[in-house]
Parts: C-alpha cells; structure tokens; sequence
C-alpha cells in the first residue's frame, strides 16, 4: 500500500514544472538563505557536527521551506513524511506518529515536515511533544506567521527558529540563469523587461519561475520590452495579510517613519498598506493615535489635521480621500515630536494605581451641606481668579502622598512654552508655599 504521506511516483514522461524539474539535489544548491545554510550558519554548524534538532523555518512563501527540508532529510538519512496543517486532522496525525513509531522499532528515523505549522490548534500542536522528546519524529514546521504569536511555547522551547528570507535581486537572477540553462535558451526579454520580471516575483522564487514559464512560451522575433510585457503579465500581488504578520510589520514601519521624522518613508509605508488592500479607515485610526502619542502638545494642531483628514476620506471616499491620509502622516512627520504628554499619562494611571484611594484634600472638596462644612470641607480653598496673577499656588494632591512631577515637557514646538509655564508655576508654587 502506498504512503498516505508520501508524494506518489509521477511517470518520468509526465510534464513536470519548472520549479520541480529545478528543485535543489543539495543543500549546496539552494539559492540564498546563507545566514541558514553557511558553514557558520545553524543549519551548517548542525550538519557539520552530525547533530540536527526540530526546527522551525520561518519566512514569506517561494523561499525554499519546503526543499530545505526534504534535503535535510537526505542529509541525515531520515525518512521525510510531509503533512500540511490545512489538511490534516488528529487521525491523519496518528497514523503519521504510529507510522514513525514502526520506521524507529526497525532503526531508521522520521523527518515530519509540518507546512502551515501554525494552524495547527493549541492542543494539536501538544500532541507533538513526546513524539519530539522520545525521538519519534524530528520536527521540521514551516511558517509564514509570527512563531512567537502562533506557537506554543512549549513547542518552541524544543524547536529553534529559523528565519528565511525573501529573495535579493541576485539571488533571482541566479535562479533566472537556471531556469535559462534548463530551458536550453534565453528568455526573449529586453534588459529593462528581465529586471520587471525579478520585480514581479517579489523575492518569491517559485513566483519567478512560473513567471519564467509564461514567458518562455511567447514567439517573437525580437526582445520583448517592458510595455509589452506588463501588458501579457498580471504584476503578483504584494505579500501583505491584513491580519498577519505583514499588517504589523508595516504599520510598525508607518509608525517609526512618522516619528523618525521621515515623510518620504511614512508616505512610502501608507501606500504599501492601500495598495495590499488595507482599510483607509484603519489607517486613519491609527494615524490619529500617531498625533497624539508622538506630537502631543509639541502641535496641537495635528490631532484636529488627523481628525480633518479623517473626515475628508468619510467624505470623498476612495481614492481621493486617500490623499487626505497622504497629507495627513506628511504634516506628522514633519512636525515636532513630543511623547511628554503620552509619558505623563501612563506615570499618572502608574501613580493612581499604587496609591489606592487616597482621598482629596478637604480644602478643594465641595461644601454644600451643613455637615460636610462641619467636617472642614472646602476650608481654606483660594479661589485662584482671586489671586496674584490667576495662581494660588495650593496643593491639590491628596494629603498623604507627595506631589509627583509627571508632565516634562520637551525643548520642541509648542512645548517649549509649556515648559515656560511649568516653570513659572514651580517657582510662584514655592514663594507661596503650596
């Protein structure tokens, strides 16, 4: 009977793609990924030294998981059973397990290759464990998510963590020259045409090879040019997963390009997210929370830009609202930057919290009855429209803790005023002794 998991014999004169007629035969072949694969690298230094633990590989698709794997196998003569997690349950698991079990009892060992790996369920991703830690399986998952967000710790506490990355702009090349040399001929493209086509494969190596593929079937009698050939190719998607991990990697990015004071990079960030699909009023949010936690009161006028441009997009909708957001994150990055207010905020929720309920000091409690007026409420309140200059200098902290400085305000934009006025208040504060 043949194995469920294994990949069944193709007749030798099926077609086969591209990118299986140009799979690696060695890990010596593989294309990139040398902070994996280098002598120095994890994997080098494992092989090197005859010892290989569970892995996870983590990286975007078209970068090699999946071959990396297989030719680990072969490196260390393990039988390679690969499973995907979108396809397979907790009987398909047991039969992989008790498979494994039977291979061991006879003297040879099981790499399980695990695709998907974290969309396996907490308790399904349990169920590995002993199997990992009696030698069952060595475990091999691939990844295009955050193992840090996806995996359990468990899990991980027995893995380590690979991180593959995208393709480089030689690295394509390289894998274009292949796939020449196996074709037997040029790819009829003009200079500027061959660079748009490594562009569209966006650092995914299979994406490039089916591209190659297309294009290797077009007669023509002369180079083909980039007009021509955006015009037969549908430019590939960007990688962007509106919940994943490219959503937080680059509304990160947006974030630290507007408080690194960088519109050329912000704007460049904004437009990546619209263009993978996100939601304008998502970014919206977001570039609001920006006004007021990286400005502050260094400009108050970007919150109410922020709040303007929002409405705008309300208003215009797609695409001519986007523009709005555009001028909105510019004016941000170019504005002076101040988390003093954000600071003093969470000092002031820290405070609260560790000093309970500590009650108001009686002199600026209301009065209006007998009784509490009797109990000193509202004795001795200065009403500061009375005073020098509009300032009593009271104590409005409870009585029991000490006054806490929690807003500093910085030498930028507005603040620098503010910080003026804060010291013109510590200093009457003292001469009145409040």
């Amino acid at each position: 009977m043949a194995d469920l998991f294994s990949t069944p014999d193709v007749p030798s004169t099926s077609p086969r793609p591209l990118a299986d007629r140009l799979r690696p035969r060695a890990l010596s072949d593989v294309i990139g990924q040398a902070q994996v694969l280098g002598p120095e690298a994890p994997l080098g230094a494992m092989l090197a030294s005859g010892t290989l633990s569970s892995l996870v590989l983590w990286g975007p698709p078209g970068v090699g998981k999946t071959t990396i794997a297989r030719l680990l196998a072969d490196e260390t003569d393990l039988h390679f059973v690969q499973i995907s997690a979108i396809f397979t349950g907790v009987p398909d698991l047991r039969k992989v397990f008790d498979a494994a079990k039977i291979r061991r009892a006879n003297g040879k060992g099981t790499l399980l290759f695990v695709d998907e790996i974290h969309r396996f369920n907490k308790a399904q991703q349990d169920g590995f464990l002993p199997h990992m830690e009696d030698g069952t399986i060595l475990l091999v998952g691939a990844t295009t998510e955050n193992p840090s967000f996806e995996l359990n710790a468990a899990l991980l506490s027995r893995a380590q963590v690979l991180v593959l990355e995208r393709l480089g702009a030689g690295d394509l090349e390289l894998l274009a020259r292949r796939a020449e040399s196996e074709l037997g001929r040029a790819l009829p493209l003009d200079i500027d045409a061959r660079a748009a086509v490594l562009a569209m494969a966006d650092g995914d190596g299979r994406a490039l090879l089916n591209l190659i593929e297309q294009v290797a079937t077009w007669k023509t009698d002369r180079p083909v040019d980039t007009a021509t050939l955006t015009a037969r190719l549908t430019r590939r998607a960007a990688q962007y997963d509106k919940s994943g991990d490219g959503h937080y990697n680059l509304v990160s990015a947006l974030h630290k390009s507007v408080r690194g004071s960088d519109p050329d990079a912000a704007l460049y960030w904004l437009a990546r997210m619209l263009e993978g699909g996100e939601d304008p009023r998502y970014l919206a949010r977001r570039i609001l929370r920006m006004a007021i936690e990286d400005i502050g009161l260094a400009d108050p006028e970007a919150q109410q830009i922020c709040l303007t441009a929002w409405q705008s997009y309300e208003r215009l909708g797609s695409p001519e609202g986007e523009l709005a957001l555009g001028q909105a994150v510019t004016y941000l990055a170019l504005a002076p930057k101040s988390n003093a207010g954000y600071a003093a905020y969470k000092a002031a929720r820290a405070l609260a919290k560790a000093t309970g309920s500590a009650p108001p000091p009686k002199h600026i409690l209301n009065a209006p009855t007998a009784l509490m007026k009797q109990q000193g409420y509202g004795a001795g309140y200065s009403y500061d429209h009375d005073a020098e200059d509009g300032f009593s200098g009271q104590n409005y902290f409870p009585d029991t803790m000490a006054r806490a400085d929690l807003y500093q305000p910085v030498e930028r934009g507005f603040e620098r005023d503010l910080k003026k006025r804060l010291a013109w208040f510590a200093t009457q504060r003292a001469k009145r002794g409040g």
